[in-house]
Formats: C-alpha cells, sequence, structure tokens
C-alpha cells in the first residue's frame, strides 16, 4: 500500500458550536442523523475529520457533507464510511483503506485522515 493523501483539520469547538446554534439548518446540511444526536466537541471533530478527508483528496469541488460519515466502531475507535461523491472521490485516485484520528481537548478539536492505494 502506498499513501494517497493526508490531511489534517483543527476547528475551535466553542466557535463551532456557536454557529450551530446561529445558523438553523448547519447540523442537518454537514451531519448524518447518527452523527447529529452527538455533543459540540464530538460534532467539531467530525467537521474536522470531514475537512481533513477533503484535504487529504486535494479538495476536489462537489463533494457532499452526508457522503463522508464518522462513525465509531464498538471499540469507541472511529472510521469513516464513505458513500457517492466521496466514494467516486477516492476511486478516482485509487483509494482502497481510509484512516482517521480525532481528538478533542483545550478547547479545540482536530482529525487526521491518511488515504492509502
Amino acid at each position: 500500500m502506498a499513501v494517497v493523501g493526508v490531511g489534517i483539520d483543527v476547528c475551535e469547538i466553542e466557535r463551532f458550536a456557536a454557529s450551530l446554534r446561529r445558523t438553523p439548518g448547519l447540523r442537518d446540511r454537514l451531519f448524518t442523523v447518527a452523527e447529529a444526536t452527538r455533543g459540540d466537541a464530538s460534532l467539531a471533530a467530525r467537521f474536522a475529520a470531514k475537512e481533513a478527508l477533503a484535504k487529504a483528496l486535494g479538495a476536489p469541488g462537489g463533494l457532499a457533507w452526508h457522503d463522508a460519515e464518522v462513525v465509531s466502531e464498538d471499540s469507541g475507535r472511529p472510521r469513516l464510511d464513505v458513500r457517492g461523491t466521496v466514494r467516486d472521490a477516492c476511486a478516482a485516485r485509487g483509494v482502497v483503506s481510509l484512516h482517521v484520528s480525532l481528538s478533542h481537548d483545550a478547547g479545540i478539536a482536530s482529525a487526521v485522515v491518511v488515504l492509502e492505494s
């Protein structure tokens, strides 16, 4: 396997939470139904993961927010599930494996995404 792309993003949790409160519908535009039930820190980390994924793909246009979903395995380990526009962008770049790491501390959420062929 070879690394196809790496992306990283950070998000200030309180600022992100304020945006969600201020802008009705933003939560539903950015997150799947399952993701949207989480708390502010988790949502900020998931937003950072989606941004990091786009960066790892080279920031192509036309990616739909709901086409990338951060799910938690039974162990708690996060995993990226992709479909539609994001799956197509991954396929076009030969991506067969996606890795994601999330963190939040001291008011900042962060995510790193590594794509492999």
